[in-house]
């Protein structure tokens, strides 16, 4: 049976019914939403994942492709190397716990990639509403954990008076709200009033929970992110007036995120956080045994070691973990995973600025991952980022939508009714 293409440009999967594609595609919403509460394991996500994986093998709704092999074998070497280098302290604490993490891990890129592949547009749509209304109800009980309106609430929803609603760390609770803040944010920049005023409620209920996260990270991520995406939207819009509105709206949205910060800084809890966190002159920061000083340290320790020194294992050499992606794969996974991790991230990258001008029926929603994929790669140079499950997930996203993207070339440049239509 031939592919038919949907409404949104897309296409649906093989053989689908309507009934099949919906039930493929609430399932894409649930995941989206599940992603938001992980302070327990196994989380809903994992949960969700399994059962999607599940659904869409049974419906199916997978293929695998030959474009997503050098993508499986990356993540299997990545993976390989971490698993030999666990050999020798797999008896330790969590280290069985972490390696069985991470390949799992592995099987949610292949998994989005392959979802995302197929009914592009309106998986990603789905996907976008479930990130939305899960970040929603993180960041609300994070401000909610923060200011003590639930009781209790301020021992559960927070760690070391900084809010973490739904996850274990603030700094992931900041990291996970950028990609549905830059959701919002598109929203508020382009859509109709009344569709832009509900996300503008929504981006400053996830803006605000991101800064009482207290994460230096999370406050240049979104700060980053959102200028690099508007930029590129900017570059994109066809037309002067949506160039012109999408500006002067991010300025309006500045300007209003700035007096918010000012308000919020008048109370005093938040603004001797807000001073602490912001100083870039932390005790763990500094000195030859602080985050920097490691990174030179353990770079040279990496060099002597080909089977690295096992996952969770850093602090046995170091005071803190390594706090930072790309060193923390040597050390776990030796010259095999520290090799393969950053190949597989950076390509992935550099990969991405080829897709930025194809204007599929997607392309909106490809900016925003995009870009909060960058911010990601950037900011897994202080931070371990390795095991952030909306990480891999925006990995696989990734190249799911270079696939897609490539069959909407190839479809848009095939003749229609006898004209040759041109590829965009």
């Amino acid at each position: 049976m031939a592919y038919a293409a949907t409404a949104e440009g897309s296409l649906p999967s093989l053989t689908a019914a309507p009934g099949v594609l919906a039930v493929q595609r609430a399932m894409v919403w649930l995941v989206g939403a599940s992603g938001a509460i992980v302070f327990i394991e196994p989380s809903p996500y994992e949960i969700a994942t399994l059962l999607a994986s599940l659904i869409f093998f049974a419906t199916g709704g997978l293929r695998m492709r030959l474009v997503f092999i050098p993508l499986l074998l990356a993540l299997f070497l990545l993976n390989t190397g971490y698993t030999i280098s666990a050999i020798a302290v797999i008896d330790r604490p969590n280290v069985s716990m972490w390696i069985a993490t991470s390949w799992y891990m592995a099987i949610t890129v292949m998994l989005f990639a392959m979802v995302v592949a197929e009914d592009t547009a309106a998986r990603l749509d789905m996907l976008r509403r479930g990130l939305v209304v899960g970040a929603m109800i993180a960041a609300s009980l994070g401000i909610a954990g923060y200011f003590n309106l639930v009781p209790g609430g301020r021992d559960l929803l927070t760690l070391y008076d900084r809010a973490r609603g739904t996850f274990k760390d603030p700094n992931v609770l900041g990291a996970f709200l950028i990609l549905p803040a830059l959701f919002c944010l598109q929203s508020v920049v382009s859509d109709k009033l009344g569709k832009s005023l509900r996300n503008t409620i929504a981006f400053g209920i996830m803006s605000l929970a991101i800064l009482l996260a207290f994460s230096r990270a999370a406050w240049g991520g979104l700060i980053l992110t959102s200028m690099f995406m508007l930029a590129l939207m900017v570059l994109t819009s066809r037309s002067q007036a949506q160039r012109s509105r999408i500006i002067m709206i991010a300025l309006v949205a500045a300007i209003l995120a700035a007096a918010l910060v000012a308000v919020l800084l008048s109370f005093d809890s938040i603004a001797q956080m807000f001073k602490q966190r912001a100083s870039f002159d932390q005790s763990y920061d500094s000195g030859r045994f602080g985050r920097f000083g490691r990174y030179i340290l353990g770079a040279n320790m990496a060099l002597d070691l080909p089977f690295g020194i096992g996952p969770l294992q850093f602090t046995r050499y170091f005071p803190e973990d390594t706090h930072n992606s790309y060193l923390n794969a040597f050390m776990s996974g030796g010259w095999i995973s520290g090799v393969c991790y950053p190949a597989l991230v950076f390509v992935t990258a550099l990969n991405g600025f080829r897709y930025i001008f194809v204007r599929a029926p997607w392309q909106r929603a490809y900016l925003a991952i995009f870009a909060a994929y960058l911010g990601t790669v950037g900011e897994s140079f202080i931070i371990d980022t390795d095991h952030w499950r909306h990480f891999w997930m925006m990995l696989g996203l990734m190249w799911g939508m270079f696939v897609a993207a490539e069959h909407y070339k190839a479809r848009l440049g095939q003749t229609f009714n006898g004209a040759a239509v041109p590829v965009s």
